[in-house]
């Protein structure tokens, strides 16, 4: 990269990672009284960070980068450009301000089970995401350009045609998992207290990577990652007393984000590779959807394996001698991998999380389109639940009100949940044939073989490469579902 845009990118860089810092700060240490000074503090950081992409001397560097070798950089800054040029400053102060508040409301109206309380600041989201939707000029549907800064590739059709195809597939295979006996699940459900859990979580996640040197595991809400560079990968999780499996299968679900931000070449640090010039984030992964397989790749390919817990479940009974005194391995495994509607998207078997993904797609994409208002938003959630999955939805909280995304204007992320499962599924079933050396070791419960296959293929790249190239390079087409059709017939069916 040239001087002069190494240096620019690097400075933006570091505007965005603290943007992070605020933002971590928020969810998991900050004062409810600091909301709206946060949001401007954070709108403030946006808008320097969106004139600095803006300045015509980024354009320069940019455009002396190009035929240098440099050209990935150059193009994403100059995307980033054209995207920034299209999107008045004044939306995306709103947009950050606006989001600092309705993330304060939300948590309130979740712990209320009152979706009234959240009504105006999801409106008021909502009308904000639809001007930049139609401020940025891109696709045939309004949902179109929200995907685009997540997942860029994905369309309404693209991911109609894909969860079309899904859901042929996956019902059937549901509705033969139902059908067979349940395990037992009793002990699940029994009184943990929460230094323990925190304590085995703490252990697990250093025993898959996770560096607490260059991390911490905190207490949050709703569970997340976020890097401020590879150097300071911040993890979080919550734990229930009531149900363990949350904090357990939480953790290594957060540990798969944090160590594809921790395996990041360090060459790419404050570089455009770990920078999202659109998004406004600054971020090692090339895209949502090729994040969120690493996270699910670990929690449900590798945590929820039986080798896996014949490594570790001696260890677990060790925190919860009382609570697990009459709970055999076996019993333990078939129980974190049974097949049991329910409502929440966080706790979902992998054979019914992915319509709990549908049904929020289905439900934003109505909403952009003004198919669907947002006051109607409870009664058609409820209905979709009770339709895709038989479930009856008591209130709000446990409804509607359960995920944190669209109080952070994170509409058009959701599908990269289920981009995630399928790639995860590609990358599973492509890398134990290329390198059997990481399907022996997981046999064994032992991820590090793993864990340097992925660095080596996925995490090292940052965004120099996309989803599609990196399944590229490992014989597989970005969002094929049949690996992972494959997968769940085979684990379920």
């Amino acid at each position: 990269m040239s001087t002069a845009l190494n240096t620019r990118v690097a400075r933006l860089n570091d505007v965005l990672c603290s943007v992070n810092a605020l933002q971590w700060d928020a969810r998991v240490m900050m004062p409810r009284g600091g909301a709206e000074s946060r949001g401007h503090q954070i709108a403030t950081l946006k808008g320097i960070a969106r004139e600095m992409i803006l300045d015509p001397a980024m354009e320069e560097a940019a455009q002396a980068a190009l035929g240098t070798g440099e050209d990935a950089s150059a193009r994403a800054v100059l995307a980033a450009r054209a995207w920034h040029a299209a999107i008045p400053a004044d939306l995306l102060r709103r947009l950050a301000e606006q989001s600092a508040l309705a993330g304060t409301v939300w948590a309130e109206a979740r712990a209320a089970g009152d979706f009234a309380l959240f009504q105006p600041y999801l409106q008021q989201m909502l009308n904000l995401s639809r001007q930049v939707s139609a401020a940025s000029g891109l696709g045939s549907h309004p949902y179109d350009p929200m995907v685009h800064v997540f997942e860029p590739g994905e369309t309404a059709a693209s991911l109609g045609s894909l969860f079309d195809r899904l859901r042929a597939a996956q019902k059937p295979i549901l509705d033969r998992a139902l059908g067979k006996p349940r395990p037992r699940t009793d002990f699940l459900y029994r009184d943990y207290p929460v230094a323990q859990q925190q304590a085995f979580c703490r252990a697990l996640v250093a025993e898959l990577g996770y560096d607490f040197t260059r991390g911490r595991l905190d207490t949050a809400v709703h569970p997340f990652e976020i890097s401020m560079t590879r150097s300071d990968v911040r993890i979080t999780s919550r734990w229930p007393t009531d149900y363990l499996p949350m904090a357990i299968f939480g953790s290594i679900h957060e540990t798969g984000h944090a160590l594809y931000e921790m395996g990041v070449d360090p060459a790419l640090s404050r570089s455009a590779m770990t920078t999202d010039m659109i998004g406004l984030y600054a971020v090692g992964g090339t895209s949502f959807g090729m994040h969120e397989s690493q996270s699910r790749l670990l929690e449900n390919h590798v945590g929820r394996s039986p080798a896996f817990w014949a490594r570790h479940f001696g260890t677990l009974r060790d925190h919860f001698p009382q609570q697990l005194s009459d709970v055999t391995e076996e019993e333990f495994v078939a129980a974190v991998n049974r097949v049991e509607p329910g409502l929440i998207r966080v706790e979902a078997d992998e054979l019914c999380y992915d319509f709990h993904i549908m049904l929020r797609v289905r439900l934003e994409m109505a909403l952009m389109e003004r198919a669907l208002s947002v006051a109607d938003l409870p009664a058609a959630w409820n209905e979709a639940m009770r339709s895709d999955l038989g479930v009856e939805v008591p209130h709000d909280g446990v409804g509607c009100l359960q995920d944190v995304h669209w109080s952070s204007g994170y509409i058009g992320s959701f599908p990269t949940y289920t981009i995630g499962n399928i790639t995860a599924a590609q990358i599973m079933s492509a890398l134990p044939a290329q390198q059997p050396e990481v399907g022996a070791a997981l046999s064994q419960g032992e991820t590090a073989p793993l864990r340097a296959a992925l660095e080596c293929h996925v995490w090292r790249h940052g965004r120099g490469r996309s989803r599609a190239e990196l399944l590229g390079a490992l014989g597989q087409e970005a969002s094929d579902p049949t690996a992972y059709i494959g997968y769940l017939q085979s684990k379920f069916g």
